[in-house]
């Protein structure tokens, strides 16, 4: 906006400038023609006066007024009689027939003429003035004076530079003045703006005020304040009871879970009442599965949070992991390859690979990916967990050789709740959390297929400083 208002000064300017310009160039140059030939004309009418008598009685013509006349000036003086013959000429031989231009015909038919036209022997424009010359009624002869206007046209010139010159100061004093008033005139719109990306980005809590502008910009600027704060508490509220309901639940549920296996126990020493231990049994999975859904929603509260990150080595958090992963595989049948025995662990001091995450992110990112990797990976079947490394972020993934998800599936993956096979054991969150937590940490997770089939999960994270 800054530059489209700056334009428009300067677009405005220059129109101005132009109104005012050229017109006062052309008129300057008209004056200055004008005025040349009218004092050319005063002096022609004066040179042939002193000519007068002696083209009347027809006697010898004294070249010395046209000579003085053209030493002053640089003008050719040509004096002709009656019949055109010139009698008088300093820029040339006499006697010479001059009654066949148009300027010296006019003259001896008693009118005077006056123009300009281009010399091509001498490369420059000459001013041409012819004058009768004269007395009672009866013309004895005529007086031609040309003049090189190059001295005019060097002023004409001179003239449109100055103009340009000061076009071009005025159009830089605008620029610099119509910049800084821009700048003040966008300052408050480019503060809301910054204030609306962040409120775009969840960041509800910093609502820095537009200092300045008119009362519009003003009033805009209240309003995004009071609905940020509006929404920041509605959100607070939500994530609140969301956390509180989820750690309050967990207590119950845990009660009940207790109650059932001592019932199961019971129930247990009697082998006729195997049914009412089966409907036990499945209760007891019941709430396993409310307890697991209830600490992720409680993990997901706290995503929406955005809590503060912090440096974290991603290689000592994958080893951990893995190590505490790899039992549940061999039970499973299912190899899991860590980056210390697959590829190597990354760059970094001592085999180091630091980034920036929300504290417990990787490790809560690590079991959920694996925990469905494993969970869809055929006995034989190999889990890589690989790590690969740039100057700015680190990419996390988790290779299996599962069913894989179709391309609709992949994108509905990463909704809360969404479960793409109803007859596995799960929540729908697991993905959910993932893409929630690398979102909080200022990265991103992408599902891809795996060469050869199955599924990978890459979680890129920013790399942080030693």
């Amino acid at each position: 906006m800054t530059r489209r208002l700056l334009l428009s000064y300067l677009t405005i300017t220059l129109i101005v400038l132009l109104l005012l310009e050229i017109p006062l160039g052309l008129f300057y140059a008209q004056r200055e023609r004008e005025r040349l030939a009218a004092d050319v004309e005063h002096d022609a009418t004066v040179i042939a006066t002193l000519y007068e008598d002696d083209l009347e009685v027809g006697a010898p013509l004294d070249p010395t007024p046209a000579d003085t006349y053209e030493d002053r000036t640089g003008a050719r003086v040509v004096v002709v009689d009656a019949d055109g013959i010139a009698r008088v000429d300093t820029g040339g031989d006499v006697p010479r027939d001059f009654s066949t231009r148009p300027e010296i015909a006019a003259a001896l038919e008693g009118e005077r003429a006056a123009g300009t036209r281009r010399s091509d022997t001498l490369g420059t424009d000459l001013l041409y003035v012819a004058v009768p010359v004269a007395s009672g009624g009866t013309v004895h002869g005529a007086l031609r004076v040309t003049l090189d206007i190059a001295d005019v046209n060097e002023r004409i010139r001179s003239f449109w530079l100055a103009l340009v010159a000061i076009a071009a100061v005025v159009l830089a004093a605008v620029a610099m003045i119509g910049w800084v008033i821009a700048r003040s005139v966008t300052r408050p719109l480019r503060a809301l703006t910054e204030s609306a990306e962040r409120f775009a980005s969840g960041d509800l809590a910093v609502t820095p005020t537009a200092t300045g502008g008119p009362p519009e910009i003003r009033a805009l600027d209240d309003t995004l304040t009071t609905m940020a704060l509006q929404l920041d508490g509605l959100l607070s509220s939500q994530r609140a009871f969301v956390a509180d309901a989820s750690h309050q639940l967990r207590t119950p549920l845990t009660a009940l879970r207790l109650r059932l296996e001592n019932l199961q126990g019971r129930v247990a020493e009697d082998p006729s009442d195997r049914a009412v231990g089966a409907e036990i049994e499945r209760a007891i999975d019941e709430t396993g599965r409310l307890t697991e859904l209830v600490t992720s929603l409680l993990q997901l509260a706290r995503t929406d949070d955005r809590p503060d990150t912090r440096a974290e080595d991603v290689v000592e958090l994958i080893r951990d992991r893995v190590d505490t992963w790899t039992a549940v595989a061999e039970e499973r049948g299912v190899a899991l390859v860590g980056p210390d025995r697959g590829e190597g662990p990354g760059e970094g001091s001592g085999g180091r690979v630091l980034v920036r995450v929300v504290p417990g992110a990787v490790e809560q990112i690590l079991d959920n990916v694996l925990d469905n990797a494993l969970l869809v990976s055929d006995v034989g079947s190999t889990v890589d967990v690989r790590l690969a490394t740039s100057p700015d972020r680190v990419a996390l993934c988790v290779v299996d050789r599962g069913p894989g998800l179709s391309d609709a599936d992949k994108r509905d993956a990463m909704r809360r709740f969404w479960r793409g096979d109803t007859t596995r054991p799960g929540t729908g969150l697991g993905l959910a959390i993932v893409d929630a937590l690398a979102t909080a940490s200022g990265g991103s997770a992408v599902l891809s297929d795996t060469d050869g089939g199955g599924l990978t999960v890459t979680v890129t994270l920013l790399r942080a400083t030693d």
